[in-house]
């Protein structure tokens, strides 16, 4: 009887295996949902839990240096950074970064896609050209920079022989933020071309025919034809930027400021470089995680914000 029971058990087996193996259908899902699975398990372990443990680690007093427990002390970090002058300085930066920034990387971009939707030749170039800082190394842009702006650089050079006094550029408190923001608008800026140029060609010529026989002028065509139908384009282009300037302004301060952390007088530090301060060089993890958790709320704000205020729908 047992011997009857234990190979119907393995009859319904083979045969299930036997089934799945000649269904491809079934076959079909599980490989999808199995390439679907691996992605989704190395995005828990590389970003959701880590975001997480940084949430644990922002309430407790958490030394790299310290052996021992970390205890728990609640918000008392929070505390501490909203009392921090620096950290507060690093903020206001931050804002001027990603308004300065993103308004001048939208502007521009949109500028030189309208030039280069507008000629028939040499299109591939121009846009290479425009290109190419994109992808060039951040690090390499940086030196550039403050090669050419440096004391006795051919900025200053040009500026003596036209008979002007030179200017500290780098150097100075007042300054060295804004050709940080140029930097980053110039090396960005090929990005944004290339977004703006997809969303020209995606509007219909027809609706500008339509609206030059209704007389309207080129400002009018501009601002009631081409804004509205690249709104899509301007909401994930204002999104990326204000994140990008967020997280990628870290290399252009490390590299461009003239101590190499934020200064001079923390007058281009950003959250970032002070969280990076914090966690690597103080190795107060418990301070850093707080600013982390703070950014974090605040890029999701900002986009949400961004994404509420920015989207808008027509119809034609």
């Amino acid at each position: 009887m047992k011997n009857h029971s234990a190979s119907s058990k393995k009859i319904q087996k083979t045969s299930l295996i036997g089934k799945f193996r000649g269904n491809v259908k079934y076959q079909k899902y599980l490989f999808v949902y199995t390439c679907l699975l691996l992605p989704i398990l190395f995005f828990l372990g590389i970003r959701i839990l880590p975001t997480l443990f940084t949430f644990n680690v922002g309430f407790r007093d958490w030394n790299l240096l310290a052996t021992g427990v970390k205890p728990f002390i609640g918000l008392e970090n929070y505390k501490v950074l909203i009392q921090d002058k620096v950290f507060i300085k690093s903020a206001l930066n931050t804002l001027i970064y990603i308004v300065l920034g993103v308004s001048g990387q939208l502007f521009f971009g949109i500028v030189v896609a309208l030039l280069l939707h507008k000629i028939n030749r040499f299109v591939g170039f121009f846009r290479v050209i425009y290109f190419i800082p994109y992808v060039t190394s951040i690090v390499a842009i940086s030196w550039v920079f403050q090669w050419i702006l440096m004391k006795n650089g051919i900025i200053n050079d040009l500026l003596i022989k036209i008979g002007l006094s030179p200017q500290p550029f780098l150097n100075s408190p007042d300054q060295a933020i804004y050709i940080i923001i140029g930097a980053m608008i110039w090396q960005a800026l090929g990005f944004q071309m290339v977004l703006f140029l997809a969303g020209l060609e995606n509007i219909p010529k027809m609706l500008y025919e339509a609206a030059e026989i209704d007389g309207a002028s080129p400002w009018q065509k501009f601002w009631h034809v081409t804004v509205p139908l690249l709104n899509p384009t301007i909401v994930f282009s204002a999104v990326i930027g204000s994140i990008n300037f967020i997280q990628v302004s870290f290399t252009q301060v490390i590299n461009m400021s003239s101590d190499g952390t934020g200064g001079p007088l923390n007058s281009t530090m950003t959250v970032v470089v002070y969280i990076y301060q914090l966690a690597f060089r103080k190795f107060d993890m418990g301070l850093a995680s707080a600013a982390t958790v703070m950014l974090f709320l605040f890029i999701l704000a900002l986009t949400l914000f961004q994404m509420k205020v920015l989207t808008k729908k027509f119809d034609y």
